[in-house]
């Protein structure tokens, strides 16, 4: 069962797709992730690129977010995000797109658009997060101080790129993580 664990929706179970196309974030990793960021979410300009049943976006929608952007290039997934914004209340703070991730990225940032957090839970074995994450970074869709959070397999922790960003964190939880990612200013 995935369900939303704080804010005003708390304890909403979501939908989500049947079968193995998608993959939720644990309970006990998305309470460390949002812990670790409680006091960034309220106000913030949330993306969520790889959104499944939009259970990142819609938890920091929940949390006060002031606008997510939710993306997952699946259309069956992009519906049941639609369905669960509904449902919860939070359509009003969420934009649904249905692109694969390069492609959200270029209309983002045609748009000008900029984030405070990003949140990035691609299929761990085919390689996209590192192009992701340089993606966002050298489009300039992080604000000052943005940061990304990346959920990966334990043995697939990002390495920092020198000079593009830096990975801050990282947490392992049995055969999944997350690490936390920021522009690297110098």
């Amino acid at each position: 069962m995935v369900r939303i664990i704080a804010g005003q929706a708390r304890g909403r179970k979501l939908e989500t797709l049947e079968g193995l196309e998608t993959r939720p974030t644990l309970d006990r990793v998305k309470e460390a992730v949002f812990g670790s960021l409680q006091f960034d979410i309220p106000y913030a300009d949330v993306l969520d690129l790889f959104s499944g049943s939009g259970n990142l976006g819609l938890e920091a929608a929940s949390r006060g977010a002031k606008r997510v952007v939710l993306n997952d290039r699946s259309p069956a997934c992009a519906e049941i995000i639609r369905r669960n914004a509904d449902s919860l209340g939070l359509s009003g703070v969420c934009e649904i797109l249905n692109l694969d991730y390069a492609a959200a990225i270029d209309r983002l940032k045609s748009r000008g658009e900029r984030f405070d957090l990003v949140f990035l839970d691609p299929p761990y074995r085919e390689g996209l997060s590192a192009d992701a994450v340089g993606r966002l970074v050298e489009n300039g869709l992080l604000k000052p101080g943005g940061r990304i959070v990346l959920e990966h397999a334990s043995d697939l922790a990002p390495q920092s790129d020198a000079g593009a960003y830096r990975v801050v964190k990282t947490k392992r939880f049995g055969k999944c993580g997350y690490s936390l990612i920021e522009e690297d200013g110098e």
